[in-house]
C-alpha cells in the first residue's frame, strides 16, 4: 500500500500564492509599471521633497580604513543596476553560445532588425537635437526595456506566435549589447589607467580561475566586487564591470549528461534500499548519504553560468528593477507643458514611437528580401511591424542612459517626460496592432 504523501505545511500554503504570481511572465512588468506609478505619484504629493531628500541620503560602505560614501540614488544606479547588467551579460553570453545567437542564420534577423531599431532612433533624435544641448542624449531611444515587452508578448498570451516571442527576446539582448557597447564606448569620462589597468589585472585573474575549473559563486563575487572598485575609479561606467565579470563565470558542466545518470540512478537506488528500514532520513545516515551525493551530482552537472542567472533573475525582477523605477521615475508632471516643444522630449518620442517600428520592420524586410534570414514560423510581417512597436518601450534602459546623458535636472526631467509617454504609446500601439494581427499566416515578401 502506497505511503500517506506528507502535509503540506501551513507556510507552504501561505506562500504559494506569491509563488504563482512570481512564476508568471508578466508578473515583472506589472511590479514594475506599479513602482513607476508610485514614484511619480510620489513625486508629485504634497510630500515630493521627501522623494528628492530619500534618494539623496548619504549611505557609507567600508571595512577598516576604507570608506566609499555616496547617496542612495549612487547606490541604486551604480551599485544594483551593476547585478542588473552582470544578469544582462549573463544572458548575452547565455544566448551566444547556446540559444538564437548562436547560429548565424537564427541570429541574422534579430541581429539586423535590432541594429535597424538602434541606428533609426538615434538619427531621428540627432535631426532634432544634433547642434542643441540635448546632443549628448542620442543613446536615449536606443534600447528596449526586455521586461515590459515580454510582460506585454505574455498578456497577449496565444494570440502572438512562439516564433515572435522569441524573435523579440533576442532582438532585446541585442539591443542590450549595443548599449554596453555605446556606454563603454561614448559614456566614459577621461580615463584612470592605472584604476583600468587594475581591472585588467581581475579579469585576467577571473579568466584564469575559469580555465582552471573554480565553480564556487565566492571567488567570482569577491573578485568581481574588486573589479566594479576598479572600473569606478577608471572614469568607465562601473556597469560595465556587471557585463564584465558575467563573461567570465564558466558555462561548463563539472559532469556530461550519461555520467550523470549513470551515478544518478547508482545514488537513487541506493537510497531505495535505505528506505526499508523504515528510519527517517533524520535518523538515517545512509539515506542523508545518498541525499548528499545527488545534490552534488545536480551541482556538478549544471553550469555555474546557468544556476546564478536562474538564482539572481527573481532578485533583478523583484527587487533591482523596481526599485530602480522607484528611485527614477519620479519626475513632476508640472513640467509637461514646457516638455511638450522640447527637443529632448520630442528627440525621444520620435526616436521610440517612429525610430524603433521603421527601423526593426525595414532592417528585417531587407534582411529576408537579401536571403539573409527569414521570418520564424508562424510570424507574418504585421506580427514584425507590431513588434517593432512593443520594442519601443525603453523603459529602463532609456532612464539609465539619460541619468548618463545630462547632468543638468531640467535636461533630464525633459528626458524621462519623453520617455515615460514613448514606452506608454509604444506600448498600447503594439499591444492593439499584435491583438489584431492574432495568429494570421505569413505573408510573401513580394
Amino acid at each position: 500500500m502506497a505511503r500517506n504523501s506528507t502535509p503540506q505545511a501551513p507556510i507552504v500554503k501561505l506562500v504559494r500564492p506569491f509563488q504563482e504570481f512570481a512564476a508568471r511572465e508578466t508578473s515583472g512588468g506589472i511590479l514594475l509599471l506599479a513602482c513607476t506609478i508610485a514614484a511619480l505619484v510620489w513625486a508629485n504629493s504634497p510630500w515630493s521633497e521627501s522623494y528628492a531628500s530619500l534618494w539623496h541620503t548619504s549611505l557609507s560602505v567600508g571595512m577598516g580604513g576604507f570608506t566609499l560614501s555616496h547617496d542612495l540614488h549612487f547606490w541604486v544606479n551604480d551599485g544594483l543596476m551593476a547585478v542588473f547588467f552582470f544578469v544582462v551579460g549573463l544572458e548575452i553570453k547565455r544566448e551566444l553560445l547556446a540559444g538564437e545567437l548562436a547560429s548565424p542564420r537564427q541570429a541574422a534577423l534579430p541581429i539586423l532588425a535590432a541594429l535597424g531599431g538602434v541606428v533609426v532612433p538615434a538619427l531621428l533624435y540627432s535631426a532634432l537635437n544634433a547642434r542643441g544641448p540635448g546632443a549628448p542624449g542620442w543613446g536615449i531611444p536606443m534600447a528596449t526595456d526586455i521586461a515590459f515587452a515580454i510582460g506585454v508578448m505574455a498578456l497577449l498570451g496565444e494570440r502572438v506566435p512562439l516564433g515572435l516571442k522569441v524573435f523579440l527576446t533576442a532582438l532585446a539582448i541585442v539591443d542590450d549589447i549595443a548599449a554596453v557597447l555605446v556606454i563603454a564606448l561614448f559614456y566614459t569620462a577621461e580615463l584612470a589607467w592605472g584604476a583600468l589597468g587594475f581591472a585588467g589585472v581581475c579579469l585576467l585573474t577571473l579568466f584564469a580561475a575559469n580555465r582552471l575549473g573554480v565553480r564556487n559563486p565566492i571567488p567570482y563575487a569577491l573578485a568581481g566586487c574588486v573589479l566594479w572598485m576598479a572600473v569606478l575609479q577608471s572614469g568607465v561606467h562601473s556597469t560595465i564591470a556587471g557585463v564584465l565579470l558575467a563573461f567570465m563565470i564558466p558555462s561548463r558542466t563539472a559532469l556530461n549528461q550519461s555520467e550523470f545518470l549513470r551515478d544518478s540512478r547508482a545514488v537513487l537506488d541506493h537510497f531505495e534500499r535505505a528506505t526499508e528500514s523504515e528510519r527517517s532520513v533524520l535518523s538515517d545516515s545512509e539515506q542523508q548519504v545518498a541525499i548528499e551525493a545527488l545534490e552534488d551530482g545536480c551541482e556538478k552537472v549544471q553550469p555555474p553560468l546557468h544556476r546564478l542567472e536562474h538564482g539572481l533573475h527573481p532578485w533583478v525582477t523583484f527587487a533591482i528593477m523596481p526599485l530602480f523605477a522607484l528611485a527614477n521615475a519620479g519626475v513632476p508632471l508640472m513640467g509637461v507643458g514646457k516638455a511638450v516643444g522640447n527637443p529632448i522630449a520630442l528627440g525621444v518620442v520620435l526616436g521610440l514611437v517612429l525610430g524603433k517600428p521603421i527601423g526593426i520592420t525595414l532592417a528585417s524586410w531587407l534582411a529576408v528580401r537579401l536571403g539573409l534570414a527569414s521570418l520564424p514560423e508562424n510570424v507574418s510581417w504585421k506580427h514584425i511591424h507590431g513588434a517593432g512597436w512593443v520594442a519601443g518601450i525603453g523603459f529602463t534602459m532609456s532612464l539609465f542612459m539619460a541619468g548618463l546623458s545630462f547632468r543638468d535636472e531640467a535636461q533630464i526631467t525633459a528626458a524621462k517626460l519623453g520617455i515615460i509617454t514613448a514606452s506608454l504609446c509604444a506600448g498600447i500601439v503594439g499591444s492593439v496592432i499584435l491583438l489584431r494581427t492574432g495568429q494570421e499566416a505569413p505573408k510573401s515578401i513580394a
